[in-house]
């Protein structure tokens, strides 16, 4: 009898304990230990969520932003292209081709998930983990369709206002929620064909994923860690969720029960398991984290922004909170990376020449993502890259870029076929299976 008792004692207080320890983790642990973000490198994220929030938005009476701000950070005069659901039917959400000739950027950004819109959650559906084998590693298969649509529909657009802007523009993808992993792969897919868009330097393509879906397997979340940035606010529920996104969205009115259950799976899970699992899905690239409330603490904060190339621990605690909803809304992102940007401005004390300070920076982001592929590669993350190897693609990508561009004889820019470019980029096995090819991503592929 007091055996039993002992042992009942001692599961009781185990149960406790991880309840206390589940119930009291909030987001803010995430990124405990990540530098502050510099306000140049965050400058673009309300901007960027005003473009996004304007794909179904009327900037001249403005239902989304507050009457008291409005759309202050863009041009409708830039808006060069703006889709319906009518127009893209069942393939992807709605998008905006956007120009800011101010800071000489061309955008293409894709909205959100549309709870009421049938259309989208067949574009979540269509998927099975490690059905889709991209550029090395698993991306989501029904989001990778959505990006190759877009991208067919609109390379000569984006390759003309590119050539109008001159070689110094910069292209910009972005999304929110479903979107953001469309962009994502979005920019996987250019990344991978610059010489569709002109021989654009790799280093003017951005992609900024607000809210972000868990999209590309870890390798690949590392590897396009410096093109494409993540901005997560506070305890989002969306890029913490380890699940395939179409139980997500299929059981969002559940959604609170949903999560505790994967958060009590995940407990039990090990994460040397979690890194061996080539289909795990992760959100992509370097995480920027909106962190503004507390412990024991319903109230917002003066918000902080962080910011790094996570390997382990990239958002995989789960936060039973009130706000993990909230938290996903392009609204509050907007507000409140407002704030913070305020905020990192007025503290920011310039102790260095600004052209120096921004040359350090960038060197210190090339050097992290040295150092985030060489801890992948430490881990033996599924198809993780080297470092050496990741150098001498971009050393051969430069050096192609650079005689494309002194060649006396243009080629002919005919129609990309993104179809064709996911084609080589991977093989079937005699099973059917998807195979890597390792030799067509070894180099910039080029569809003529």
């Amino acid at each position: 009898m007091s055996v039993s008792c002992g042992l009942e004692c001692v599961l009781c207080v185990g149960c406790v304990r991880w309840a206390w320890k589940r119930l009291t983790y909030i987001g803010a642990y995430d990124s405990e230990t990540w530098p502050p973000a510099s306000p140049d490198d965050f400058e673009p994220v309300p901007r960027i969520c005003q473009i996004i929030m304007a794909i179904s938005d009327d900037l001249d009476n403005p239902k989304l932003m507050p009457a008291t701000r409005g759309y202050t950070q863009i041009d409708g005069a830039g808006v060069h292209k703006r889709t319906t659901y009518d127009e893209v039917g069942t393939a992807c959400p709605p998008y905006l081709v956007y120009v800011d000739r101010l800071r000489n950027e061309v955008v293409l950004a894709v909205r959100g998930l549309n709870l009421v819109r049938n259309a989208d959650y067949k574009v979540l559906m269509d998927n099975k983990l490690g059905m889709q084998m991209f550029d090395g590693g698993y991306v989501h298969h029904g989001l990778l369709k959505a990006a190759q649509f877009i991208l067919e529909r609109e390379t000569e657009t984006l390759r003309e206002l590119l050539r109008q802007q001159g070689p110094d523009c910069k292209l910009i993808f972005a999304g929110h929620s479903l979107g953001s992993g469309i962009a994502a792969l979005m920019t996987v897919l250019v990344v991978n064909n610059r010489k569709a868009f002109g021989n654009i330097p790799r280093s003017h393509i951005r992609c900024y994923a607000l809210a972000p879906a868990r999209c590309m397997s870890l390798n690949l979340a590392v590897k396009y860690a410096d093109v494409i940035y993540s901005i997560v606010l506070q305890d989002d529920f969306l890029p913490r969720t380890p699940t395939p996104l179409e139980y997500i969205f299929g059981s969002i009115f559940c959604l609170p029960c949903l999560l505790f259950l994967f958060c009590l799976r995940d407990t039990f899970k090990q994460d040397k398991k979690k890194f061996k699992d080539p289909r795990r899905l992760y959100a992509p690239g370097r995480m920027y984290h909106i962190v503004e409330r507390k412990f024991c603490s319903c109230a917002r904060y003066p918000p902080e922004v962080r910011t790094a190339i996570p390997v382990e621990g990239r958002f995989e605690h789960i936060v039973l909170s009130c706000s993990t909803t909230a938290d996903h809304g392009i609204i509050w992102i907007e507000r409140e990376s407002a704030l913070a940007l305020e905020l990192m401005k007025e503290k920011e004390k310039a102790t260095t020449p600004p052209a120096e300070q921004k040359m350090e920076r960038l060197q210190s982001f090339k050097e992290e993502h040295k150092n985030a592929l060489h801890r992948a590669k430490t881990l033996d993350v599924p198809h993780a890259i080297d470092i050496s190897e990741e150098e001498t693609h971009e050393g051969a990508s430069s050096s192609d870029t650079h005689s494309e561009a002194t060649s006396s004889e243009p080629k002919s820019a005919g129609r990309t076929s993104w179809d064709e470019l996911v084609d080589k980029l991977f093989t079937r096995d005699e099973d059917g299976k998807l195979i890597v090819n390792r030799d067509m991503v070894a180099r910039d592929v080029v569809i003529e």
